[in-house]
């Protein structure tokens, strides 16, 4: 197991540029599963999450080919069989639940563990049940696995929102099912994120018929079948908004290949906390400046998403004033408080809310990162703390940057990476 050592407190200065969205490529590897036929998919990061999915694929009889310097994956199902995804695989990653959705449409039939990923709070599967049922699929939970079954699905009105709002992976998994299905599937509640505009574009690229996707009501004509194509997959927003809280809280970065109004809510509070932020088409400039506490509600898209609080709470802890963070999506998505409070930050948790009132330094500590994201928000205090930073357990952030230590040592940044 690998660990983090950081020497903080020096300015960064330079230029990054941020990889393929990680929740887009999954999904999209996913819904290679749709038609037997070979896929080229441009734009991938080579992070642990993506070579996890490549297993489950391999699992299915999929053959799959990366070529790292590229970013470029070749996928060929047209020897793919088989419809289970193993627990073995599944508990590693949340993601790999999206073959539910692609088996059904084209075998209508699967049986896929229930998954696994980061520890952060309760996060049920209960609308991608309510979206295959819809469609007429038979589904139950058995042993662990969800099986799911149909002679046939049909298209219909589904209402996929959820208590805590609309569900990505529920609207991406009844999306992959209904493209196949027999007639006209409506999902009212969709969820609004960039993602499921991205993947909604892959399947029509394959020959599917989606509407509107990125608006909360979603339209899929289904289609007979579906075939290969090509593919670039959009940026990873929230790859790009770690570097922008970086530069906030470090110096000066240029941050390339983003596309900025993925990013409106964190651009707009990172502004609001004091940074400077400049914009392109393609890129952002952020520059330091004296931080100011900053309220920041968590929700799902176009608001502050919830992968970019614990980053975000990271710079609070050296703004000056007061700062309350609520988190709404996922209970258990404070686990870096703790960790962060080793290095000296003043948190108090309130129910929903983090009350942070920033310091006026953090100081190297040793500390254990919980998730992806606490993990990146624990590199950040690392580079602004006094003395050196070790962060433990960093296999949670290779699930989702692609090498981050190389990024931040190109900025000027004093990290590297050992062996415990």
């Amino acid at each position: 197991m690998d660990k983090f050592v950081i020497e903080g407190g020096v300015p960064l200065c330079g230029e990054v540029e941020v990889n393929g969205a990680k929740n887009a490529v999954l999904p999209i590897m996913a819904a290679t599963l749709l038609a037997h036929d070979v896929f080229t998919i441009k734009n991938i990061p080579l992070v642990r999450d993506v070579y996890t999915m490549k297993k489950v694929l391999e699992v299915l009889g999929c053959r799959i080919e990366i070529d790292e310097s590229g970013h470029v994956m070749i996928i060929d199902t047209r020897e793919r069989k088989g419809w289970e995804a193993p627990y073995e695989l599944v508990k590693q990653m949340r993601a790999s639940y999206y073959v539910l959705g692609s088996l059904m449409g084209k075998d209508k039939r699967a049986r896929v563990s229930l998954p696994g990923g980061c520890a952060i709070g309760a996060r049920p599967v209960d609308l991608h049940i309510k979206g295959l049922r819809s469609l007429g699929a038979r589904v139950s939970v058995v042993h662990g696995y969800i099986e799911a079954e149909a002679e046939k699905l049909k298209g219909t009105k589904i209402i996929l929102l959820g208590r805590k709002g609309p569900s990505v992976g529920a609207t991406i998994n009844t999306m992959m099912a209904a493209s196949l299905a027999e007639g006209e599937t409506v999902i009212e509640g969709a969820a609004l994120e960039p993602e499921v505009a991205c993947v909604a574009e892959f399947i029509n690229k394959m020959g599917g018929k989606v509407e509107n996707a990125g608006t909360p009501v979603i339209k899929i004509k289904g289609v007979k079948e579906l075939h290969g194509c090509e593919f670039e997959v959009i940026p990873d927003r929230i790859e790009g908004g770690t570097y922008l809280v970086c530069g906030a809280m470090t110096g000066e970065i240029l941050i390339k290949n983003v596309i900025p109004e993925h990013m409106r809510a964190v651009i707009e509070k990172v502004k609001e906390a004091g940074a400077e932020v400049e914009e392109g088409e393609d890129w952002l400039r952020v520059k330091k400046r004296e931080l100011r506490g900053t309220d920041v509600d968590v929700a799902p898209y176009p608001g502050f998403p919830t992968d970019m609080q614990a980053q975000f709470m990271a710079a609070m802890t050296i703004a000056e004033g007061r700062s309350v963070i609520t988190e709404t999506i996922f209970e258990n998505r404070f686990l870096h408080v703790p960790e962060l409070m080793r290095m000296g930050a003043d948190i108090k948790i309130e129910g929903p809310s983090a009350v942070v009132s920033g310091v006026p330094s953090l100081s190297g500590a040793p500390v254990m990162a919980s998730d992806l994201r606490a993990s990146a928000a624990l590199v950040l205090a690392g580079l602004v703390a006094e003395g050196r930073t070790e962060v433990h357990r960093v296999y949670h952030i290779d699930r989702g940057y692609e090498r981050i230590v190389e990024k931040l040592q190109s900025l000027g940044a004093r990290i590297w990476r050992e062996r415990e």
